[in-house]
């Protein structure tokens, strides 16, 4: 299997999730590439046979700006078939915690995506044992899903 993590982070928390799952799905026969959303066209998601989606949230449950051009693209993209996940950080200090992973992952599902129905949300860093742990079952949660799903 193939597989794509692409993410945003301003503080560097969503990216640290981004290396936990990085870590667990180069542990499997999976080959895994990583990326920053705002450094890729979002028509190279078409390559891979899973996709991981990270965003750390802004303002009261907003995509941050960085991603707002790699989604106008994935709205032209027919992504049928595809399998996604959404990951993020973000503070439970705000109304909507971790609203941007909600987004991604409602976006991705509308344009044909068969999307991993846990969305993985961390306060803040992943720094405790916890969940350090709550990302790696993640990703080898996802993994086996779509792993079973390409399969069927």
């Amino acid at each position: 299997m193939k597989a794509f993590i692409g993410y945003v982070s301003m503080s560097g928390n969503t990216e640290d999730i981004s290396n936990i799952i990085k870590d667990v799905l180069l542990t499997t026969e999976c080959e895994v590439d990583m990326e920053c959303l705002d450094e890729i066209e979002a028509a190279s998601l078409l390559a891979y046979d899973c996709i991981f989606i990270g965003s750390y949230t802004w303002g009261d449950g907003d995509l941050p700006y960085e991603v707002e051009d790699f989604f106008e693209e994935l709205n032209e993209l027919d992504l049928d078939g595809m399998h996604a996940a959404c990951f993020g950080s973000g503070e439970y200090a705000y109304p909507k915690f971790c609203g941007a992973v909600d987004v991604m992952a409602d976006l991705l599902n509308e344009r044909g995506c068969d999307v991993f129905a846990e969305r993985l949300k961390i306060e803040l860093s992943p720094e405790s044992d916890e969940q350090i742990i709550e990302c790696q079952q993640f990703a080898k949660a996802v993994y086996e899903w779509a792993l079973a799903k390409q399969g069927s």
